[in-house]
């Protein structure tokens, strides 16, 4: 790795969670220096402007939400129900460390890009799109393994398992209370295993 390559990885690491707790747009070039305690001309000697660094602090920050969700629908958990029962209690033990990092990347980028930073958007757009085929992918495999009921539609069973885990979540921030997110998490448990989930007996 060039020693330019590390510079910019140190940059994305050291500004990671300040981004994604201040805000892109509140984030300033001074509360950068001062995180990483480079000068403001190595910053922009790293990168051509704030927004080539918004987006590489972005895809960090999807990056290691995506890498972490992903031990969920590993082999570890072979069937399809254990794969979104292991989902389920990725955010009920890791809620601390979501919240202490400033929320959903997902989320907060999303709110924040919607009118300001297009290219932001895009990128966000393209985060959900691919959580939502991932958990679609095993809501389908469950299917065709016999675990799922075949009449569901898997895109949109996704989507609302990702809409209440970013509205509890929404909520749990705000409020300082994980009562919410686990609110969430219990109704997703219900769907999974009553609407999804083709109980044997």
């Amino acid at each position: 790795m060039s020693k330019a390559t590390k510079t910019k990885q140190f940059i994305i690491l050291q500004t990671a969670a300040l981004f994604n707790s201040k805000g892109y747009n509140a984030t300033s070039l001074s509360d950068i220096s001062e995180a990483t305690g480079l000068s403001k001309g190595s910053i922009y000697g790293n990168f051509e402007n704030k927004d080539e660094l918004i987006l590489a602090v972005y895809e960090h920050n999807s990056g290691l939400l995506r890498k972490n969700l992903s031990r969920s629908f590993g082999s570890e958990f072979p069937s399809s129900l254990e794969k979104l029962h292991a989902f389920v209690a990725f955010y009920r033990k890791n809620w601390q460390f979501v919240f202490s990092n400033g929320g959903c990347p997902l989320m907060n980028a999303a709110t924040e890009s919607d009118d300001t930073l297009p290219q932001l958007k895009n990128q966000v757009k393209t985060s959900f799109e691919e959580w939502n085929d991932t958990l679609a992918a095993i809501i389908l495999k469950g299917q065709e393994d016999g675990e799922f009921q075949k009449e569901i539609h898997p895109q949109d069973f996704a989507a609302i398992l990702i809409m209440l885990i970013e509205g509890g979540i929404l909520l749990s921030k705000t409020t300082s209370d994980e009562k919410y997110l686990n609110l969430s998490l219990d109704r997703i448990l219900k769907i999974i295993n009553n609407e999804i989930y083709i109980n044997p007996s």
